[in-house]
C-alpha cells in the first residue's frame, strides 16, 4: 500500500506540473484552459494528500504542513474560479481557520529552528518555515480581506485565482526539478535549466498579475474565469 501511494504521489506530481504549465500558457477563460486547470487541481490535490500521508508515515511534520498548505492553495484557487456569487460563505470561513493555523505553525517552527542549537527543526533550517509561513500569512490576509468586504469580484478575484494556482505550480515544479536534481542529466544541472524550470511559475505569476492590473486585461478580467468567453 505504501508503494502504491508513493507511485500515485509521483504520478500526481508529474501530471500536475505538466497540466499546470499547459494551463498557464493557454488562453485564459477558454475551455481548454478550464480542462487543463481541472486536471491540475485534481493532480495537486492528490499530490498534496498523498504527500501528507507519506510524511505522517515517515514522521516529517514539516512536510505535513507543506502538503496541507499546497492543498489549501489549489483548492481555494479553484473555488475562486468556480464562485458564482461574490459573497463569502461558510467554506471561506473554514479556509481562513485552516490558513491561520498553518501560518502560526510555520512561523513558530521557524523561530524554534532559529533558536535551536542545531538551527534545525524537523530536518529543516529556519528559512523554509519563514518562506512558507509568509506565503500562508499572505493567503490569510487575502481571506480576511475577502470576508471583511463581503466577497470578491473583478480583478481581485482573478488575481486571487492566479497567484494561488501559480504558487501551487511552483511547489510542484520545485518538488521535481529543485528537490530532485540528482535524478536529472548532468547538463541540466550544470546549465541551470533545473533552476529555470523550478522558478518559471513565479515569473509567470508576476507577468500575469501585471497583465491583470493594467491595460486591456484589467478592463476585461472577469472574462478570464468565464469558460468559452476568453478575450485575453
Amino acid at each position: 500500500m505504501h508503494s502504491a501511494i508513493l507511485d500515485l504521489h509521483i504520478v500526481s506530481g508529474t501530471l500536475g506540473m505538466l497540466s499546470g504549465f499547459v494551463a498557464v500558457f493557454l488562453r485564459k477563460g477558454s475551455r481548454r484552459h478550464g480542462t487543463a486547470g481541472n486536471v491540475f487541481v485534481i493532480s495537486m490535490m492528490s499530490l498534496s494528500a498523498t504527500g501528507v500521508y507519506l510524511a505522517l508515515m515517515k514522521y516529517q511534520p514539516g512536510n505535513v504542513i507543506g502538503g496541507t498548505l499546497t492543498f489549501y492553495l489549489v483548492t481555494t484557487a479553484w473555488l475562486t474560479a468556480r464562485r458564482r456569487t461574490p459573497q463569502a460563505g461558510l467554506p471561506d470561513w473554514g479556509a481562513l481557520l485552516i490558513i491561520l493555523s498553518l501560518t502560526a505553525v510555520e512561523l513558530t517552527w521557524g523561530f524554534e529552528a532559529a533558536m535551536s542549537p542545531t538551527r534545525v527543526k524537523y530536518g529543516y533550517p529556519p528559512w523554509p518555515y519563514f518562506f512558507m509561513g509568509s506565503v500562508a500569512a499572505l493567503a490569510a490576509l487575502g481571506d480576511v480581506r475577502m470576508i471583511s468586504q463581503g466577497g470578491i469580484s473583478g480583478t481581485h478575484r482573478v488575481a486571487r485565482h492566479l497567484w494561488r494556482m501559480c504558487f501551487g505550480l511552483f511547489i510542484a515544479s520545485a518538488s521535481i526539478f529543485l528537490a530532485r536534481q540528482h535524478r536529472f542529466p548532468a547538463f541540466m544541472r550544470k546549465t541551470g535549466m533545473l533552476l529555470v524550470l523550478s522558478f518559471l511559475p513565479l515569473v509567470l505569476l508576476i507577468c500575469w498579475l501585471i497583465r491583470v492590473r493594467v491595460g486591456k486585461t484589467r478592463r476585461s478580467s472577469e472574462w478570464m474565469l468565464t469558460p468559452g468567453k476568453a478575450r485575453v
